[in-house]
């Protein structure tokens, strides 16, 4: 049995809680924590675990194996840094951090402990997802000829009016850094992104903040070949994200969780799964089972003493190429 410390309980706690229920036959939460009392509160009312106020004594608990960062970005160095200092394994919650160079950090510190680091980047442990990886590594597609992903999403202003929300020193970023980081990680794991060519970065007048709600670029995928890439939290009501493959051999759409395959042999392949986007103004409105994935591959990783399937270093590539999109289309 590993001990859990959860450190943060806001918005993020829902899917990981859930997870960590199905998971009780291998882990145990220790302490949820958090300094906020009324989110304390909300966590031992809703998934009977046992709360605390003081994040540092939860870290530091001898029965604590591994910690979960579910806080805002900008403080996930920090508080990484002090569990591996005390010699537990972490999983964070994404971004990594608000740059690259605290990201870097990050990583780094886990590294110098010998400790585990796994990123929550859930979206690669969906069965579509998977299979896509597959079709493109395997050759079925054939040579990849072209990509494309769009992530068409909406949050109302009410969603940013709350403090921090789309503020970079706290979230690092805007739709980008927040939302379409998922999309675009899964996007870059299965077919590769070797440049951003172009790109368009702006804020809408739909929504008042700092970062942006909308990004689109011209990108160049592994092989060479033409990719776009356009993201945004300004489409109303909001649509599940499409990642479109287009090979020699066939094509592959994945809207959503769902995934179609058409052959030019005439076969086609599909995967349909019901488990929402959280694509519109219910944030949280997806199934728990890929988080619940990415945690039980880090609980292995610990057994095995292996890195998890997403380590910090993936979560720094694909947090480059936010980076950069964001630094070409200013």
């Amino acid at each position: 049995m590993i001990g859990i410390a959860v450190i943060g309980l806001g918005n993020a706690l829902s899917p990981h809680a859930k997870a960590l229920l199905e998971l009780t036959d291998r882990c145990g939460v220790v302490h949820a924590a958090a300094r906020n009392t009324a989110h304390t509160q909300a966590a031992a009312a809703a998934y009977g675990f046992p709360v605390t106020n003081d994040i540092h004594a939860a870290i530091h608990d001898p029965a604590v194996d591994a910690v979960m960062i579910l806080t805002p970005a900008n403080t996930h160095m920090e508080l990484a840094e002090i569990a591996f200092a005390a010699g537990k394994h972490v999983l964070c919650e994404k971004p990594l951090e608000v740059s690259l160079e605290r990201g870097q950090c990050l990583v780094d510190a886990g590294r110098r402990a010998n400790r585990r680091l796994a990123i929550m980047l859930q979206l690669r442990f969906r069965d579509a997802s998977r299979r896509l990886k597959a079709l493109v590594e395997n050759g079925e597609l054939g040579v990849i000829q072209a990509a494309t992903m769009t992530v068409p999403w909406w949050r109302p202003q009410s969603y940013y009016d709350d403090p921090g929300r789309g503020v970079k020193n706290r979230d690092g970023g805007g739709v980008l850094m927040t939302q379409a980081i998922h999309t675009l990680d899964l996007f870059r794991w299965c077919v590769g992104i070797a440049s951003v060519e172009a790109a368009q970065v702006r804020t809408t007048d739909l929504h008042k903040m700092e970062t942006e709600d909308y990004a689109s670029a011209l990108l160049r995928l592994g092989n060479g070949a033409p990719g776009t890439m356009i993201a945004t939290v300004a489409a109303f009501p909001g649509s599940p994200e499409q990642i479109l493959v287009m090979g020699s051999k066939g094509t592959a759409r994945m809207d959503g969780s769902n995934l179609r395959v058409s052959f030019l042999d005439g076969r086609t392949e599909e995967i349909l799964d019901t488990g929402g986007s959280g694509s519109g103004s219910t944030v949280m409105g997806f199934s728990h089972l890929p988080h619940k994935a990415v945690i039980a591959d880090f609980l292995d990783a610990i057994a095995q003493n292996r890195d998890p399937a997403i380590p910090g270093e993936e979560a720094l590539e694909t947090q480059r190429i936010i980076d950069t999109i964001v630094e070409k289309g200013v």
